[in-house]
């Protein structure tokens, strides 16, 4: 053993300088982690200097048991093959440690032995260990991306935005992925080993890490935690006592360690933003370029048709029954780029991955990798699940009135609802990128319609003709706590006055359509004359809609109009989003490593009702961890409450400082605070 009498002495992995060459130095400067198909050093340090008669060897072990035996010899070998070189110095031997750049990344064990000239260990160093990542800076590497500035943002940037809201009234939340916090790559890891195939056969689960494809799949699958040991517990009905609301979160890092410190138990509670922002941390993490993309007007297409169908009765009540497709507001997934080597030709670069729990993929849940090429060109037979991603964003919004003898009547066909403005944060700013081209031609050209015919899609036509009636649903900017008028215009653009029934509802709805009760409901009897409106408004007022709303803050108004006789009924529907308070952070100091800071949060009670049981978290890579802060007592309407949170910086560069207010009548208000670090 080293240092036992023996020649060898002990061995300098050198971290400090490996890391800073291999961008891992943000992880930690105290353990060697390095990405695969790039070299690096060790120094082998030694008594005496080596006879030249006897030769040097490495075994590397892999996978929780040592599973994976790897020989590394002082010879060049093909490229698929560990080698080293040695060169001496005195009382050191430094070697310099080539892996293939398609080896299984995990955590390696690692020996270095000294061999008798016919083969016989004369000794060897004690254990040493070391992370090999992906490589997306080596050519060679299937997740090589040759553009630095990419590689900045979907690789090196800890923070990031996730878009919210709806395609007409887009919301950005700040997030904190924290790749690169500590103990964060051990726990990717971690989540890796308690995937069923990990468990089932390491062995080869182990051998599979060198391909990105499984492995982001298999994080897809572990994010959620419907099958296995995984990380988040998805819930949207509301009732989260048992465990952290959705809006609450405002980064990965504490959910991953909740889930490691729990071992390995599912953390309550999450929604799509909160999976894809957990899986991005993940990937990137892991040296897989990632980012969080979020599609508006979402379909949930429950049976495969492309069409989201919509049945209602004529007094607007949802008589959908089963499992419902929907129309989310929202619906955030991530891309990861990599070469797809289990295909074609052309459908590398970026694939969609959607850890969200929706539908069965392979009997498990997760989606993805889906060549988001495939999406646009209509290629539904390319792995995986290139079906349900095209309907997310190309699927028909069909909507029936069923009528009390069962017969059902078509009321809207919508060809251009789903699919709007795919957005993710541009690498060069924190602005929106919109990337709706990337997943589908422009709506109504011939391109689109011809990737429709090649997906199998049948073009759905409304099946009556234009009746002499249109409707028309406006409304002002909306701000929650405030009352506000949504007017729904009728217009008769025939040549004769018509009689109609209008019926306009308005529901609390979450961002994926779960209906959380009606607000207000209006009917009128209307006479509209020829080439005249006639206009009907519906105040909301708060006293209403305040005791229903949703965590999301999302009104939902249809409106249906039943002419008199053979004319068909007309539905319209618009989500209306409401405008949030934001929290006013400033921060305070010298904002140098370890050296104490000030976060002053004040917030303002714009509810007309006071709110109980307030309490802020904060967090921030480099800046801090998680922490929680009560709010002092009870807000009345219009009161402003401030709290202080001290906090040390840990890592120099650009930080942000997030910041979270829940209360019982008021969630997901947000705030957040730029700091730029120094060292010391």
């Amino acid at each position: 053993m080293a240092g036992q009498n023996g020649i060898f002495m002990g061995i300098d992995l050198r971290c400090q300088v490996n890391n800073h060459t291999h961008r891992t130095e943000e992880m930690d400067l105290e353990r060697l982690l390095v990405r695969r198909g790039q070299p690096f050093s060790l120094a082998l340090q030694c008594s005496t200097p080596l006879n030249p008669e006897n030769k040097l060897a490495m075994v590397l072990h892999l996978g929780k048991e040592g599973q994976v035996v790897v020989k590394v010899l002082e010879t060049r070998a093909v490229h698929d093959k560990w080698w080293f070189r040695q060169q001496g110095a005195q009382s050191e031997v430094l070697l310099t440690v080539h892996s293939p750049a398609d080896a299984p990344v995990g955590l390696y064990s690692m020996t270095v032995l000294l061999l008798s000239p016919d083969g016989h260990i004369l000794e060897q160093t004690t254990l040493e260990t070391f992370y090999l990542l992906f490589n997306p800076w080596c050519k060679a590497d299937s997740v090589y991306l040759p553009d630095e500035e990419l590689l900045e943002e979907y690789i090196l940037n800890e923070n990031g935005i996730l878009y919210q809201g709806s395609w007409n009234q887009i919301s950005s939340l700040p997030w904190n992925f924290g790749q690169f916090e500590q103990d964060v790559v051990d726990i990717c890891f971690e989540i890796l080993d308690n995937s069923p195939s990990a468990l089932k056969n390491p062995e080869m689960d182990t051998a599979n890490r060198a391909d990105p494809v499984y492995v982001s799949r298999t994080i897809t699958a572990m994010v959620n935690a419907n099958d296995d040991r995984g990380v988040v517990s998805g819930r949207w009905d509301g009732k989260y006592d048992d465990g952290v609301p959705p809006t609450r979160w405002t980064g990965s890092v504490p959910i991953l360690r909740r889930w490691s410190e729990a071992g390995a138990q599912r953390v309550r509670y999450g929604q799509c933003w909160v999976f894809s922002g957990v899986a991005c941390t993940i990937l990137r993490c892991l040296g897989v370029p990632t980012r969080p993309v979020t599609n508006y007007s979402s379909a949930h297409d429950t049976d495969g048709n492309l069409c989201v169908d919509y049945l209602y009765d004529n007094q607007l009540e949802s008589v959908s029954e089963g499992r419902k497709d929907m129309i989310w507001n929202y619906h955030c997934w991530v891309e990861s780029w990599m070469d797809r080597e289990d295909l074609p030709e052309g459908y590398g670069g970026w694939q969609a991955l959607d850890p969200t729990p929706q539908e069965r993929s392979d009997g498990v849940y997760c989606c993805g990798p889906c060549p988001v090429k495939a999406v646009r060109d209509g290629d539904v037979g390319i792995k995986y699940d290139a079906p349900f991603v095209f309907s997310e964003v190309n699927a028909d919004l069909v909507t029936w009135i069923v009528y009390p003898d069962g017969q059902r009547s078509q009321v809207s066909l919508n060809q251009k609802t789903v699919g709007r403005n795919i957005s993710t944060k541009s690498v060069y700013g924190d602005y929106r990128e919109d990337i709706t081209k990337h997943y589908k031609y422009p709506e109504g050209s011939v391109k689109e319609r011809e990737v429709f015919e090649k997906a199998g899609r049948r073009v759905s036509q409304l099946k009556a003709g234009k009746g002499q009636l249109e409707l028309k649903i406006k409304h002002a900017q909306a701000i929650l706590g405030t009352d506000f008028d949504v007017i729904v215009e009728v217009h008769n653009v025939g040549g004769e006055d018509t009689v109609a029934q209008l019926t306009v509802t308005s529901n609390a709805v979450t961002y994926n359509s779960l209906h959380r009760g009606e607000c207000q409901r209006k009917t009128a009897s209307l006479t509209v004359p020829a080439q005249k409106a006639h206009k009907e408004v519906l105040r909301l007022h708060y006293d209403h809609y305040g005791a229903c709303v949703s965590e999301h803050n999302v009104i939902r108004v249809t409106a249906l109009v039943q002419p008199s006789g053979q004319q068909s009924a007309i539905l319209q529907e618009v989500n209306i989003s409401l405008s949030m308070p934001q929290l006013h952070v400033k921060v305070v100091g010298d904002a140098v490593v370890s050296r104490k800071l000030i976060a002053h949060i004040s917030f303002t009670n714009p509810l007309p009702i006071t709110l109980r049981g307030g309490v802020f978290t904060a967090e921030g890579a480099g800046l801090t961890s998680a922490r929680e802060i009560q709010a002092p007592g009870d807000i009345g309407p219009g009161q402003e409450v401030k709290v202080k949170l001290s906090f040390k910086p840990t890592r120099a560069g650009l930080r942000k400082l997030l910041v979270d207010f829940d209360a019982d009548r008021l969630k997901d208000v947000k705030g957040m605070a730029t700091v730029i670090v120094r060292n010391k």
